[in-house]
């Protein structure tokens, strides 16, 4: 039975067991190739929730994931710079890395600081063509 999207839209919290426990799967195999992510969130463009391995501020970070992936796609195609693959965030306390995972997925990766930036931003694209597999074989489509 194929998955439309519009579930995950319209219902936010019922999002299928199947995706949401695959795409759980890839996050805590993020975290085992990365020591240093304290939590990740994968979640719909438009800021529901999916899967997420935050303690606190679920989905304030999924709503604010959603934004920083509009305006950094915004910017990238009005730069000519091509296609977003990726926004990285520093700050005192760590990093934010978010991550287009096929067009109607973010994945944002929050990391500690003295992170490997390089193992980040390759894990961290490998996981999310990972959840752009999984979504795509569900058939999540509008």
């Amino acid at each position: 039975m194929p998955i439309r999207l519009r579930t995950l839209k319209l219902l936010g919290k019922r999002v299928p067991v199947e995706l949401r426990d695959e795409i759980r799967q890839e996050m805590a195999l993020l975290r085992e190739r990365i020591p240093d992510v304290n939590g990740s969130i994968a979640c719909s463009v438009d800021g529901l929730t999916i899967a997420s391995d935050l303690r606190d501020d679920v989905e304030q970070t999924g709503a604010l994931s959603s934004a920083v992936l509009a305006l950094s796609r915004r910017l990238v195609s009005m730069a000519g710079k091509g296609t977003f693959e990726e926004t990285l965030i520093s700050g005192t306390n760590g990093y934010a890395a978010f991550y287009a995972a096929g067009p109607k997925i973010v994945l944002t990766v929050l990391a500690r600081p003295g992170t490997n930036l390089g193992l980040l931003r390759l894990e961290g694209r490998r996981t999310a063509a990972n959840l752009a597999a999984i979504t795509s074989r569900m058939s999540i489509s509008q």
